[in-house]
């Protein structure tokens, strides 16, 4: 009887490989994170990104370059405006467009846009305080009972009190006041206070850190025609005043607190006052109101390397405002209230009953949209809030993560 074969041996059985680790946020490298950051919608969002864990915030905060990408995809919100009412105690504050963008609702329920740290001096009277600038995130205030000066930032609600500036140099003059801050250390802060009058102006620097007014001599001008009140612009270290003239402009170096003088473009017939603002790109730009339309001029070089005033474009509005109102548009007047970011805010009203509410607007340069934001009766004073990049996400020199 022939012998069956005996199997084979058993194969050697083969190692299990260990479960996968799963992937999470935390190990993921700080450049792969700031890719997916530059892909979120807006700034409150990136806001709300970057405090879930410490990788995140490490990743936007330590990247100067990041912060500087990621304003240029995503122009910064515009949460409100600040107006000032004669029957009111603090300046009122519109909110915008709360419903449509849940993380925007989120920081503006956090903030403290009615000014309540204003509202009682510690006797507990109520005090009267009017605005005198909104820029990076910062309100300048002035005490019209006392002689303090506020710089409140209603998202951090950090407040602080000063002095105001020395009467001396606030005698009979037009005054207004600029805060600067620096997005690569948002502690310390400067206020400047320019006076200006027809044959001169002079400038006072007050420091957040030393809290008190430098005042810079009085510098004499050739110039006759009278300057408006509160019209300045704060744009990348300049101050920019316009005269009544439209001829030309008033320019203050904040940094070497200098005066120099800039002329304008050929007033037009039928231009209403002009506005000094930025394009999206940071350029310097000026709009006047012809009627209904909007005249865009630009500080550039020409071709051949002069820089100048440049004629950009022209906006006709009546097709616009005549689909936003239920009149006809050739019966409404229009006002340029501000130009921050490329974004022209506008008031309009009838002209047959300027009694009734008017609106706020805002108009693209770059799309060419117009937009109706709410409805408003005082119109002027008005100082649009811009939500500014939040210190938090800002690594301080001396701090680490």
């Amino acid at each position: 009887m022939a012998c069956e074969p005996e199997p084979p041996p058993p194969l050697p059985k083969k190692p299990k490989s260990p479960p996968a680790v799963p992937t999470t946020i935390c190990a993921l490298g700080d450049d792969l994170l700031r890719e997916i950051f530059l892909r979120l919608p807006s700034l409150p969002t990136l806001v709300r990104a970057a405090v879930t864990c410490r990788s995140s915030l490490r990743a936007v905060r330590s990247c100067t370059a990041f912060r500087r990408r990621f304003g240029e995809l995503h122009s910064p919100p515009h949460l409100g405006l600040f107006i000032n009412i004669s029957d009111f105690h603090t300046p009122a504050f519109r909110l915008l467009r709360l419903s449509s963008d849940p993380d925007i609702a989120a920081v503006v329920r956090r903030a403290d846009f009615f000014l309540t740290r204003l509202r009682n001096n510690d006797e507990g009277s109520a005090l009267k305080w009017l605005i005198r600038d909104c820029h990076n995130g910062y309100v300048v205030l002035i005490s019209q009972s006392t002689d303090h000066m506020a710089v409140y930032n209603p998202l951090t609600r950090v407040l602080d009190l000063f002095p105001k500036p020395p009467r001396k140099i606030c005698k009979e003059m037009c005054i207004e006041f600029h805060v600067l801050s620096s997005e690569e250390d948002p502690g310390p802060f400067r206020v400047i206070c320019v006076c200006h009058e027809i044959f001169g102006a002079q400038a006072a620097v007050l420091s957040s850190e030393t809290r008190e007014w430098q005042i810079f001599p009085w510098v004499e001008a050739e110039n006759i025609e009278p300057y408006n009140t509160h019209n300045g612009i704060l744009l990348k270290g300049y101050i920019y005043l316009k005269k009544g003239s439209r001829a030309s402009a008033r320019v203050l170096n904040t940094t070497t607190l200098q005066f120099s003088r800039i002329d304008l473009p050929r007033h037009i017939e039928g231009q209403g006052a002009i506005t000094a603002g930025q394009t999206k790109d940071g350029k310097l730009c000026i709009i006047c109101a012809v009627k209904l339309t909007l005249v865009v001029w630009s500080w550039r070089a020409d071709d051949e390397g002069i820089e100048r005033w440049m004629l950009e474009k022209t906006f006709p509005l009546l097709p616009a405002v005549d689909a936003l109102t239920d009149s006809p548009a050739d019966n409404h007047d229009l006002k340029i209230l501000a130009i921050v970011d490329g974004f022209v805010y506008l008031s309009i009203y009838y002209k047959p009953a300027r009694n009734l509410s008017g609106w706020f607007l805002s108009f693209c340069l770059e799309t060419e949209k117009l937009n109706k934001l709410c409805p408003m009766l005082h119109h002027d004073c008005v100082y649009p809030y811009i939500m500014a990049w939040p210190p938090s996400l800002v690594l301080k020199p001396s701090s680490s993560i």
